[in-house]
């Protein structure tokens, strides 16, 4: 169904009196809604005069429709029963997944089938609901679509094919470092290796691949799964995240004796991962000689193709986009380059002027410089440095060249960067 049918729908809905809305409809229009609009996730946020509904799409939270307050407890109750929740329990959070079945337009055959995970928190207005659609769109990346410039491609596809050693991807929540290492993991996945992966929450399911959910209540945690994992003969483990010291000595553990493991941290670029590592009490010859990549990254929108315009910047923005950068100006804009493009908004978009996201990078390999830096316990900032120097392209200036290119704008650049 498009985005306009639902919206009509949703309206006509609301358009009625409380008692003769359907709430099962309802919910099933917002999530449908959803589904079309690309969204990753729902808010549904009580307030004192009505309900907030937000949409996440790209990103970036956007006001969709408010619902009156008298349909909020019917709301929640019906997200409850769909996903199997206490609805007698109003004073204590509540987490919950059902399965959803998304309505496509006539002509197209095949129904979409996916998750969404739900948590409920109670709040002062009362219970607020936040849906996360885990919609299998992980499953058509794959690294070449990600968004790696062509150094950064041959870097990262050097580091998987080796039989062992760590490929670390850092960033923020929300930065794309699952979707990162499915792409790898896709690449590797052949009948002649044994994959297994422990996560929380395993995103979405890989064919041909063993994938085990953290369980805090039976003890199953990222270390105790690990453990175990490696008693299950693998070649490749995935482990969903480095939260703590135990789990970091195992993973080090695994790349030293013949496995590939892939595993994500939570640092701001690629060069804190190995500071952070040795505060986590891994000795630092380990980290060096067991860390083959560390891919730092973030998300930012696309232009919108149907309403890209060319725009051209004026001398305060350039200043002020070159201050942003400290140092590094780019040569593009010490010319006089003042030519970038940007979407003015259109129906495919939503008016937002943009349209999908793109990973912007920095790579950094596995040297004998880089090795002699972490030896030393050189800084982050110091580390960097000298991966810069053996040619690192950093996140800014990767997402610059993104900018030069059309791909996406200089404020989208700077509201990622500067989160």
């Amino acid at each position: 169904m498009s985005l306009t049918v639902i919206k009509s729908d949703i309206k006509n809905e609301l358009g009625l009196k409380s008692d003769e809305i359907s709430i099962i409809k309802l919910v099933d229009l917002m999530i449908q809604y959803a589904y079309e609009a690309r969204a990753s996730d729902i808010h549904i946020d009580p307030a004192e005069e009505k309900i907030h509904v937000r949409m996440r799409i790209d990103g970036v939270l956007n006001d969709v429709f408010p619902l009156s307050n008298e349909l909020h407890s019917e709301v929640i109750t019906r997200l409850k029963v769909l996903s199997g929740l206490r609805t007698d329990e109003h004073q204590a959070a509540q987490d919950g997944r059902l399965r959803f079945t998304a309505q496509l337009e006539k002509n197209e055959k095949k129904a979409v089938h996916f998750d969404v995970r739900i948590s409920i928190v109670p709040t002062y207005y009362g219970e607020n609901a936040v849906l996360r659609l885990l919609v299998e769109q992980g499953e058509v990346f794959t690294l070449e679509s990600l968004g790696y410039n062509k150094r950064d491609l041959e870097v990262v596809k050097r580091a998987i094919s080796k039989p062992y050693g760590m490929i670390l991807v850092t960033g923020p929540t929300g930065s794309g470092k699952t979707t990162s290492l499915y792409a790898i993991l896709k690449m590797l996945n052949t009948p002649t290796v044994s994959i297994i992966t422990i996560e929380d929450p395993i995103e979405y399911s890989l064919e041909g691949i063993d994938q085990i959910q953290v369980n805090s209540q039976t003890g199953l945690t990222f270390a105790n799964g690990l453990r175990s994992i490696l008693r299950q003969d693998p070649n490749i483990v995935m482990v969903g995240e480095i939260r703590d010291e135990e789990t970091a000595k195992i993973a080090v553990n695994a790349a030293l004796t013949g496995h590939l493991l892939l595993s994500t941290l939570h640092t701001n670029d690629a060069a804190t991962a190995l500071p952070r590592l040795i505060d986590m009490d891994v000795e630092p010859f380990l980290i060096a000689s067991t860390i083959n990549i560390i891919i730092g990254q973030r998300l930012v929108r696309k232009i919108c193709s149907d309403c890209r315009v060319k725009k051209k910047l004026t001398v305060s923005e350039l200043t002020s986009f070159g201050e942003s950068l400290g140092q590094n100006i780019p040569k593009e804009l010490s010319e006089g380059k003042d030519l970038f493009y940007a979407g003015k908004g259109c129906a495919t978009c939503t008016n937002t002027g943009y349209l999908g996201r793109i990973g912007i990078h920095e790579v950094i390999e596995m040297t004998e410089a880089i090795r002699e830096a972490i030896m030393s316990r050189l800084s982050a900032a110091e580390i960097k440095k000298i991966a810069r120097s053996e040619g690192m392209t950093t996140m800014m200036e990767d997402g610059f060249q993104k900018v030069i290119k059309g791909i996406t704008t200089i404020d989208e650049l700077l509201r990622v960067m500067h989160e």
